[in-house]
């Protein structure tokens, strides 16, 4: 449906979530918890909220799977990518495979400018400019967002729900939460979902270059990334 280089203008709100209390979020992640169905959480959240005020946000490696679901409840639905001037050819090439095969407009953050390295020495600074901030861009006049966020991850996921309200005070819906790597593949070759050639090649967990490598028999899945700084997560989930 093509790709769009700038963000849903901010507009009255259609959608209050402070609908959702706490009695009604659990009861949601309830509900969702026995079915387990994506697609029936994405149809849910585009029946709550107009689907010009959603978008799903991707990192364009396994979460493509994310896409492949999100575009079939709601052709035409938004997808952000944030560019961080920093990733992997195999990723960028993995946008362009997912433009071209499913029905969604594309939003692309701006990259800011590289050369810096900051990466080196201020990878929380590095991820925050690259990645926080154009995160706020992408979702500004939005009333709700779709992650790829799964329990697996990592610990501080583990605890992950299918649907919350984030800090912006956005509903957070989270369909794949407990999905396994099995899900996602299976699911990815009954489909056909274009996936990050990365993940075939011994990188389970694909960030920027600089900040991921593979990891060693034995580490999590996340061990290659950040692994020279402590780092296990980039703060936009936190």
């Amino acid at each position: 449906m093509g790709r769009v280089s700038s963000v849903t203008d901010a507009a009255a709100p259609s959608f209050d979530a402070s609908q959702l209390d706490l009695d009604a979020l659990n009861a949601l992640n309830q509900a969702f918890e026995a079915h387990g169905d994506a697609t029936r959480m994405i149809r849910w959240l585009v029946d709550t909220i107009p689907v010009d005020r959603l978008i799903v946000a991707s990192a364009m490696t396994s979460d493509t799977v994310l896409v492949d679901v999100a575009a079939k409840v709601a052709p035409g639905i938004e997808v952000l990518f944030l560019d961080t001037g920093y990733h992997f050819g195999e990723t960028l090439e993995t946008v362009d495979a997912v433009e071209r095969k499913y029905p969604i407009k594309l939003v692309v953050t701006p990259a800011p400018p590289i050369g810096d390295a900051r990466y080196e020495t201020d990878p929380d600074g590095c991820c925050h400019e690259r990645k926080v901030l154009p995160l706020e861009q992408g979702l500004a006049g939005r009333l709700g967002w779709i992650s790829g966020v799964r329990r697996s991850d990592s610990e501080v996921r583990a605890a992950t729900p299918f649907v919350q309200i984030d800090k912006r005070g956005l509903v957070k819906l989270n369909p794949l939460a407990a999905w396994t790597d099995a899900d996602l593949a299976t699911y990815a070759a009954i489909h056909e979902v274009p996936l990050n050639p990365l993940l075939d090649q011994g990188y389970p967990s694909i960030g920027c270059w600089p900040c991921t490598r593979k990891p060693s028999d034995g580490e999590h899945a996340r061990a290659g990334r950040w692994s020279a700084h402590g780092k296990t997560e980039c703060g936009l989930h936190l």
